[in-house]
């Protein structure tokens, strides 16, 4: 839970925010129109007007790179497995036997 705490605080103002903005839609469409018919396709268009302008452009542009470049960049790796990783792979290359070499370092 704690783990994707800024997961759970996004998908809660959200759902707090549609919640709102379709409360408030309906109080204004009462008031504008008297009755409720057309308020849901009037309230969809809206909604998506939101978050067409909102979540396409800004979140998914910021999320979406962001994640991608995670994803696909070397450097977003722990720089430090990389490295023992290839410290690793050159010792064994030079035929030394590395198990023994941190034995011999932490005896000192």
């Amino acid at each position: 839970m704690k783990r994707y705490a800024y997961a759970w605080i996004t998908i809660a103002f959200f759902l707090g925010s549609l919640l709102l903005h379709w409360l408030f839609g309906y109080l204004a469409y009462v008031e504008e129109h008297g009755s409720t018919d057309g308020f849901v396709i009037e309230m969809l268009r809206d909604t998506f007007e939101n978050w067409q302008s909102e979540f396409l452009q800004l979140l998914w542009q910021v999320c979406g790179l962001a994640w991608f470049l995670y994803v696909g960049s070397p450097a977003s790796r722990e720089s430090d497995e990389r490295m023992e990783k290839k410290i690793d792979l050159l010792l064994q290359s030079r035929g030394i036997d590395y198990s023994t070499l941190d034995k011999e370092y932490y005896r000192k």
